[in-house]
């Protein structure tokens, strides 16, 4: 089979390149000359092979071009960035007083936002007496070192001595308002620590991390443990009973011992008597989640709220209902009306407080609404008067 496509390739070469006779005329003599097959092939060869190399050579040469090109490109590229970068740079150099004057304009939007919400800050000098240590002696001579060196960033530093101040400031704050609640709250026999277990258990936490904070300014760090402390004991404090359940009118009955209305008998009575016509409002006493609304043996139409700590408040007697099982309840909302069901004998508002289960005088927690008690001693003083008249 080899041999037979041998001799076909032989026969195609010899029908390509047949052997050529060439005759010439030169005085009066004929010469002849004959061209062979092997070397008319041997002749397509050579300039088969120069017309390859020159290709070849073509190709490299156009490929040696693209990429220069594409180098001087890119050189080019690069150069206009580094320009306009530096033209950027200059142009901040030229405003870095106008960006010093908005970043101050900005900090004093934000204290005035802030001091309108928590109260005016504690000046720059009372935090030394405080907690909190008073930087700013050590930030002025930054900033005088900063503008000696670098006299195009003192705008900036005296920004940042503003913002530590003000970081301070308001550290100061939120610690004072933290000891006032934490007071408060001692005052009711009741455990800050309690209030402040929302940030001091992390256990059963997680997620994905979102950002650290650990190379923040350790002033900022401070500022940020004591807002978080400020806000766990303010609103443990205000889901402390302390709103008025119902109109202080009269109180027919208080917390203790007494004689049982209905046997005549010495009975522990569990909480505070309010006294009101049938439909009167009621009030939640404070923030809170409706856990029972329904009747209970005793209390007639009940319900009661969970205010969290191991708190809870009862409302009892009534005669209507105005807030559903599960709902989150705000001080002061509206969540029922004073009736006579259960075992009463007028229509009343029957309120306890309850710790851990166990029923306590409400009448320290109302009291920590310090005018509660001074407007019920008005009213009956101008209820007096009325009937002297």
């Amino acid at each position: 089979m080899q041999t037979i496509q041998r001799g076909g390739w032989t026969a195609r070469l010899r029908n390509w390149f047949p052997e050529r006779e060439f005759f010439m005329r030169s005085q009066g003599q004929v010469r002849f000359i004959r061209i062979t097959t092997r070397l008319q092939m041997v002749a397509a060869a050579v300039v088969a092979g120069v017309v390859l190399a020159w290709i070849v050579a073509m190709a490299v040469m156009i490929g040696l071009q693209f990429v220069s090109t594409g180098e001087r490109l890119a050189l080019l590229e690069r150069e206009a960035k580094v320009a306009k970068s530096e033209s950027r740079v200059s142009a901040y150099r030229k405003d870095i007083d106008q960006v010093a004057a908005d970043l101050e304009r900005r900090q004093a939007f934000i204290e005035q936002a802030v001091e309108s919400e928590l109260g005016a800050l504690p000046a720059q000098s009372q935090t030394a007496a405080d907690t909190v240590s008073d930087s700013s002696t050590e930030t002025a001579r930054a900033v005088a070192k900063i503008s000696a060196l670098l006299p195009s960033a003192a705008g900036l530093a005296r920004i940042e001595q503003r913002q530590l101040a003000f970081a301070e400031r308001l550290t100061v704050l939120a610690d004072r308002r933290a000891a006032a609640a934490e007071a408060s709250i001692r005052r009711l026999g009741l455990n800050p620590r309690l209030m402040l277990a929302k940030i001091n258990n992390r256990a059963a936490q997680g997620g994905p991390l979102q950002g650290s904070v650990k190379h923040l300014d350790p002033r900022f760090q401070r500022l940020g443990l004591s807002l978080a402390r400020m806000e766990a004991l303010e609103d443990g404090f205000a889901a402390v009973p302390h709103n008025l359940p119902a109109s202080l009118q009269y109180i027919s009955s208080g917390f203790g011992y007494r004689s049982d209305p209905l046997t005549g008998e010495a009975a522990m009575h569990s909480g505070l008597d309010f006294r009101g016509p049938m439909g009167t409002p009621i009030y939640a006493a404070a923030d809170g989640r409706v856990s029972f609304a329904g009747v209970k043996n005793g209390y007639g139409n009940l319900i009661e709220i969970t205010h969290g700590n191991g708190m809870t408040t009862r409302y009892a007697h009534m005669s209507g209902f105005r807030a559903r099982l599960g709902q989150t309840v705000k001080a002061g909302e509206v969540i029922g009306a004073i009736g006579n069901s259960g075992r009463s004998t007028g229509p009343h508002l029957h309120f306890e407080v309850r710790v851990n289960d166990q029923a306590v005088n409400p009448r320290p927690f109302l009291e920590a609404n310090r005018d509660v008690f001074q407007k019920s001693a008005r009213a009956e003083r101008g209820r007096a008067a009325a009937l002297r008249a």
